[in-house]
């Protein structure tokens, strides 16, 4: 059988408000308000081996980030969990990349959400590594955005809302036009932020340096490397980097649920080497999602 093409046809099931539809039934209205106003949040989220890493915080920030937009979910973390494990068991996955998304549905159209309807859905495909993994090995290649991540005082920027992808899918697409494979995004003030899906690390002395997330999503796997490279006894410090700082570090790799843990060869004029402390960091992020380590 022939791979899939598009994301719309489909075999499978995806859990849709409250119960399991057919995959190419799961559908919406053209004058749904999240499609208009971007009133819509998600989760991108990976099960291994069975089982859905850190799925209750996953569930825990999309409930929050669709309160940070002003409507709340009428299903409890509980219910989430228990659908995407459902989603999961219905389709016959083990190893699945999923989505869920809520949104603000047709019941009104206009800028004012007031009597839009929330909505859910939880849907699960196979997705290998985000990165071929010769890619990956020789570190990536980015290039600067021509885009910046706004001020935490203009947009909801500690949601995962859909409406702030739009800068990074246009980054995204810069980049790749250019011949990259991602780009590097500076905060409003001009400080190093994070990739376009992804958290970004520097490694220099054996010590770990992250932007300090107050523009831009605190990731879960951000939180968790940082907590793996704690335990190997790495200090690890969150704080303020300017670009003119990027040439003295030696390593760099970025941090996100499709991305894992992924090496950074270059990022424009700045070289770095695909170090023996990333190598470990992508070897103890493997082994935790499989099991091989203790999740704490």
């Amino acid at each position: 059988m022939a791979e899939p093409t598009t994301y719309d046809d489909r075999d499978g099931w995806i859990w849709f408000d409250g119960k399991l539809v057919p995959w190419r039934e799961a559908n919406v209205h053209v004058l749904t308000h999240g499609l208009h106003y971007a009133s819509s949040v998600f989760e991108g989220q990976r099960a291994y081996n069975g089982t859905i890493f850190k799925l209750t915080e996953h569930s825990e920030r999309l409930r929050r980030s669709a309160a940070l937009l002003g409507f709340e979910l009428p299903w409890s973390t509980a219910e989430i969990d228990a659908a995407c494990k459902e989603v999961l068991s219905a389709n016959g996955m083990t190893d699945a990349y999923m989505r869920p998304v809520a949104w603000l549905g047709s019941e009104k159209m206009g800028v004012s959400p007031t009597g839009a309807k929330p909505h859910l859905a939880i849907a699960a495909w196979e997705w290998g590594k985000y990165y071929p993994p010769e890619k990956a090995e020789q570190g990536i290649r980015l290039t600067i955005a021509p885009w910046r991540r706004p001020a935490p005082y203009t947009a909801p920027t500690e949601s995962k809302a859909a409406g702030l992808y739009m800068i990074c899918m246009m980054s995204k697409k810069h980049a790749e036009t250019s011949g990259y494979d991602d780009a590097l995004m500076f905060d409003w003030r001009g400080r190093v932020a994070e990739a376009t899906g992804a958290n970004i690390f520097f490694v220099r002395d054996n010590a770990v340096h992250t932007p300090v997330p107050d523009c831009f999503l605190d990731g879960i796997t951000r939180r968790t490397v940082m907590d793996l490279a704690r335990n190997r006894g790495v200090e690890v410090q969150e704080r303020e980097i300017w670009p003119d700082e990027l040439e003295s570090f030696e390593q760099c790799f970025l941090t996100g649920t499709a991305a894992e843990v992924t090496p950074v060869g270059s990022i424009g004029p700045w070289d770095f080497k695909v170090g023996d402390l990333t190598r470990q960091l992508v070897k103890d992020y493997d082994d935790l999602v499989y099991g091989r380590l203790p999740n704490d």
